[in-house]
């Protein structure tokens, strides 16, 4: 087992390296940081806006190959260069990774797991009443965008505080502004503004896992080992836990590594529209001011996040799959 990831990881990290790379250089190749400069009032001269992109590594008139190599040579180091307004790349990085890692962590624990659970419970009471419900309400989340569930959750929270009188549900931000409460106090004003982003999360994980893992649980529940189980005397229970959804839970990992990009694709808007200054949030703005050194650590951000990903996915694999650690 300890050779199977140790493998892994070296390719994982290759494939950082790889991605963020490319993410560089379509991102140095595409934008323009001159922009910015150029539409200063009162504008600045030529070489005084070259004079400044040549401090930042962001000059277009530079070879893309000889930024890159100083870009990258400060990567090597553990500095991602500076933004176009001059502030460094790290302490945004610092800053804003953890707001992303909050929501992302959690939504991915609360969404698989809820989901993991409910399909292969309704696996077992396949065309039962719950069994429909989980269906029906699987199908109506899958069909429907995460920038509009999102929305969708606001609206319904603004509904529930107008019909209590109340602001039960808050989401704007991460946290009130200027709140003195105490230890207590704060934090529960921090997981108040957490719940529905992370609902916004939780619930396309909940509804794709819950539709995998039913499959993939029905797949199992006629097998031999199952039914031999049952006849060496074990309860439906234990046969149902401790063979058939362990079984059914290998293919369901693998797919966990394909949903956390599409979870990470979902942030971006969510913290949008949350008001979050996560990573997500970064990446738009910086798109949209022309922000390639910016661009470059966020997509090294997520490349790493979904390796972390795959890699726990492979952990959990050679777990639950005997013949990994054998081989």
């Amino acid at each position: 087992m300890g050779r199977f990831l140790a493998r892994r990881m070296v390719s994982y990290a290759v494939l950082v390296v790889l991605a963020t790379t490319f993410a560089y250089l379509l991102a140095a190749s595409t934008l323009s940081p001159r922009v910015n400069y150029e539409e200063h009032s009162p504008q600045p001269t030529e070489e005084q806006v070259d004079r400044r992109l040549d401090e930042l590594n962001l000059n277009d008139k530079t070879p893309l190959a000889e930024r890159w190599f100083e870009w990258a040579t400060g990567v090597a180091r553990g500095d991602f260069g500076a933004t176009v307004t001059g502030t460094s790349v790290n302490e945004e990085l610092e800053r804003r990774v953890w707001v992303s890692l909050r929501l992302v962590t959690v939504g991915t624990v609360l969404g698989s797991a809820i989901g993991v659970g409910v399909g292969a419970y309704a696996a077992v009471r396949q065309y039962r009443a719950f069994d429909r419900v989980s269906t029906v309400a699987a199908f109506l989340l899958l069909a429907t965008p995460p920038v509009v569930l999102a929305i969708s959750l606001q609206v319904l929270a603004t509904t529930f505080n107008d019909a209590v009188g109340a602001r039960v549900f808050v989401f704007n931000g991460e946290s009130t502004l200027g709140l003195d409460a105490g230890f207590w106090g704060t934090l529960w004003d921090r997981v108040a503004h957490m719940i529905l982003p992370t609902l916004a999360l939780a619930l396309p994980q909940f509804a794709a896992f819950s539709r995998y893992q039913r499959n993939m649980m029905l797949d199992v529940l006629g097998s031999d080992f199952v039914r031999t189980a049952r006849a060496k005397g074990l309860s439906r229970r234990d046969a149902l836990l401790k063979h058939a959804l362990r079984t059914a839970m290998i293919p369901t990992v693998t797919y966990f590594t394909f949903t956390f990009g599409v979870m990470m694709a979902a942030t971006t808007f969510t913290e949008k529209i949350y008001n979050w200054n996560g990573m997500g949030s970064w990446v738009v703005d910086s798109i949209d001011n022309q922000d390639v050194h910016a661009v470059a650590a966020v997509s090294c951000f997520m490349a790493v996040c979904f390796v972390v990903a795959s890699f726990l996915s492979d952990v959990l694999y050679a777990w639950l799959d005997p013949r990994i650690r054998v081989g």
